[in-house]
């Protein structure tokens, strides 16, 4: 019996399958995809039903990239009713499994530390998880694959590599059957955590699988990588100490919060100005609703087609604040510092860091209180009213120009369309 017993599920094509629940279909069957007309032919599809996977077609393609001679469904996006399925779901969980023992990956993954519940149902890893693949399917109509592992990091990549070859959809990796069978599995970027961009550096060291880093150097993937090289030698041995418990333990030692916006066609500077002033102010109402402050700010801005690159900064202001009139100030000071006003702009990411409770907001003999006070008070009431009557409620006048985009992204779910 092994010490630690993991499963990883992830709901097979969620959003496609969700709409094809939706409309009595057979997702291994129809063509369906899941992306806003709206936005043309350059629409990212959100999700692809696995009958369409099975023509060759790429999830997160875009539409265009979608062979002309294949006939589908378009169904535009919902994702309030993604996450009230996804909702229903973990309530299945939770008929078998504590919720100390479920880390909630992704709206459509989780991760189970299933060990206990062996001994508890008498059951096999393998067995628990047929379990609640098919409680789920009972409840909503939606199939689901999954990983077994002995830890964390071989759950997950049974569940990315394996189990997609499986016939009932569960793939198993322990230490042993992990050199086995994924030590040389290319690409290297298949594996979890492993992008393009690590992959590009090992490579220059003649490295392209999980055996190699594993016979390679420490020291020289030390000075490659730095603390990070600790991850990549762990997982090519198939190690993770990491637990479930440790994830819900864990406190952050600074927090912050961000907003990226990718804009529907190319801005000019002044247009994409309002649109990141809008943003300012969308995050602190955030600020002010969960009563922190921030001392560190960042922007950075993207321009359409690469034609130049990057722009931006991180920048510490001085006072611990959530006042949106200071905030965006020193928002539109880096902004004219740094945005190249020749090139049009397609992308803007702006991020308040090391957030504290509001209790260490700065006062200054030069603080006006009353003035501070009075921009609080309102901005507690504005939050208050969007809470209960909805985003747009109540907006600034700058929203309601030409190409501002607060109105219609208030209507959104994580950029997306908010369906019903």
């Amino acid at each position: 019996m092994k010490d630690k017993w993991y499963v990883c599920i992830d709901l097979k094509s969620f959003y496609a399958s969700v709409e094809c629940v939706e409309r009595g279909l057979d997702p291994f069957k129809v063509n369906l995809v899941v992306a806003d007309p709206t936005r043309g032919n350059g629409s990212v599809c959100l999700a692809i039903t696995p009958a369409m996977k099975a023509l060759g077609i790429k999830n997160r393609c875009r539409v265009f990239e979608i062979p002309k001679n294949i006939a589908y469904i378009t169904a535009m996006p919902q994702m309030r009713k993604y996450m009230k399925v996804s909702a229903e779901i973990y309530s299945v969980y939770l008929d078998y499994i504590s919720p100390d023992d479920i880390y909630v990956y992704s709206i459509d993954e989780c991760f189970i530390d299933v060990t206990d519940y062996c001994r508890l149902y008498q059951k096999t890893p393998r067995e628990i998880a047929v379990m609640l693949m098919n409680a789920v399917y009972n409840k909503t109509g939606i199939c689901s694959a999954a990983g077994i592992g002995t830890n964390m990091f071989l759950c997950k990549v049974a569940l990315d590599i394996t189990a997609k070859h499986a016939k009932d959809f569960i793939g198993y990796l322990d230490e042993e059957e992990f050199k086995k069978t994924i030590w040389t599995h290319q690409p290297i970027t298949d594996i979890w955590n492993i992008g393009r961009g690590t992959a590009a550096r090992l490579e220059k060291y003649g490295i392209v699988d999980l055996k190699g880093v594993a016979e390679f150097s420490e020291e020289r993937l030390y000075k490659e990588f730095g603390i990070n090289a600790k991850h990549l030698i762990d997982h090519a041995h198939g190690r993770e100490p990491c637990t479930i418990k440790d994830i819900h333990e864990y406190k952050p030692k600074s927090t912050s919060i961000s907003n990226g916006q990718v804009l529907f066609k190319d801005y000019n500077y002044n247009d994409a100005l309002i649109v990141m002033k809008e943003m300012v102010y969308s995050q602190v109402l955030e600020l002010v609703e969960k009563r922190l402050v921030t001392d560190s700010i960042s922007l950075h801005i993207s321009y359409s087609k690469d034609v130049y690159r990057p722009t931006g900064a991180s920048r510490k202001i001085g006072e611990f604040t959530n006042s949106y009139k200071k905030l965006s100030e020193r928002f539109e000071e880096i902004f004219n510092e740094t945005t190249n006003r020749h090139f049009p702009i397609r992308r803007i990411n702006i991020g308040l860091n090391n957030l504290q409770d509001d209790s260490f907001a700065t006062i200054t003999f030069f603080t006006d209180l009353e003035a501070e006070e009075k921009e609080r008070k309102l901005q507690e009431t504005i939050v208050g009213l969007r809470n209960k009557y909805g985003k747009n409620t109540v907006l600034k006048g700058i929203s309601y120009m030409e190409n501002a985009t607060a109105r219609e992204r208030n209507k959104m779910v994580g950029g997306h369309n908010g369906g019903e």
